[in-house]
């Protein structure tokens, strides 16, 4: 069995007596605060396996009476009946709210405007122009809907929230690189799954495939790069801590991308604003993209990086290349998730998970280099 050693999360513990955590303020470093942190985010689950998790990680837990019994209920549940096919043209299934939301994008295509640039990959990768412009890409008929991006210099973490995010520090990267529109949703991991390569996942169930991809390790997630890289010929793999960075800003230095200030309708998560639902994420690109033409980096799941965690940005590569020495068995996560408040939505909130444990808020997008 693998064993979970870090959890995610910090956030309002009212019923339990303690305060609720400033804005963009993580759990500290303790044993205590790791626990509670975790069970506060998976705590009002429905799935088993959130639960399975924290009794992996803490069997004498000071919850684990209550995660044993809810396990119990879930397991004795009557299963649930199938769930209708996602309705055409890849609108929503599920709450009325939902429906009327903004149409989701079909799986395997962008819902960008104008169509003609993201419906088909062009002839040739595109090359960035000057500092900070984007370009639309896509390598293959299975392949995610890229942005190619041109670096420029920017500030990288910030001085006034949680120490993990300090020194705020200037990175400079080093070369043009080209990122996910969106997270890889769940379509794109089960033709993963029928070349043979990643995993199938129960918790998939009739999940529509336009949804992101969750509850997925980081080990796992390099299974689809190398998967996706061998059916494009392209070299796929996780963006850097620095380059997500720079790409969830979307050339802005403020909070958020949108400004200093939590604004509902700008991203995915608890209290931020239809569509949303409690169970899981709303259908890739829901929400409007940032300057960079990048959706949902704030919310929906949290992101899997290529970097190795360090507790702090001291001696943190200046390059924005992928910083793996440290404690590698535990990866970074970023962006927050659908189920954290507006809090945790802001460009710099960073965390950390083991590389080996799947997570039911966790998921990924792809990059790779251009030059």
């Amino acid at each position: 069995m693998r064993l979970l050693i870090l959890c995610i999360l910090l956030v309002t513990t009212a019923s339990i007596g303690t305060t609720v955590a400033p804005a963009g303020v993580l759990p500290k470093n303790s044993a205590e605060q790791f626990e509670l942190a975790f069970w506060n985010s998976i705590k009002d689950s429905k799935q088993a396996s959130d639960y399975e998790a924290y009794l992996q990680a803490y069997p004498k837990g000071r919850f684990a009476g209550l995660a044993r019994v809810r396990l119990q209920q879930l397991k004795a549940a009557p299963p649930q009946a199938q769930a209708p096919a996602p309705p055409a043209e890849g609108k929503p299934a599920g709450t009325q709210e939902q429906a009327r939301a903004t149409p989701k994008p079909r799986p395997d295509k962008a819902p960008a405007k104008p169509p003609d640039k993201t419906r088909a990959p062009p002839a040739a990768t595109p090359v960035p122009g000057p500092a900070g412009s984007v370009a639309t890409m896509k390598d293959c008929d299975a392949c995610p809907v890229m942005v190619a991006l041109s670096p420029r210099p920017f500030t990288m973490g910030s001085n006034n929230s949680d120490p993990s995010e300090r020194p705020a520090h200037k990175v400079a990267l080093h070369a043009p690189f080209a990122i996910g529109k969106y997270e890889v949703t769940v379509g794109q991991w089960r033709q993963c799954v029928k070349g043979s390569v990643c995993p199938a996942m129960p918790s998939l169930g009739n999940v529509p495939d336009n949804v992101p991809m969750r509850d997925v390790s980081w080990d796992e997630a390099q299974l689809y790069l190398k998967w996706l890289s061998t059916v494009s010929g392209k070299p796929y793999r996780l963006p850097t801590e620095a380059e997500w960075e720079y790409a969830a800003r979307g050339g802005t230095a403020t909070r958020y991308w949108w400004g200093n200030e939590m604004k509902g309708g700008n991203s995915s998560c608890d209290g931020c604003g239809d569509p949303w639902n409690a169970e899981r994420p709303p259908p890739a690109g829901s929400f409007a993209a940032n300057p960079f033409g990048l959706n949902d980096m704030n919310g929906s799941v949290w992101e899997w990086v290529q970097d190795c965690w360090h507790s702090t940005y001291k001696g943190a590569p200046e390059d924005g290349s992928a910083w793996v020495g440290g404690v590698c068995q535990a990866r970074v996560i970023r962006g927050g998730s659908w189920r954290e408040n507006g809090s945790y939505m802001l460009s710099t909130t960073r965390f950390k998970y083991d590389a080996s444990v799947r997570q039911s808020q966790n998921g990924f997008r792809v990059a790779r280099s251009l030059d």
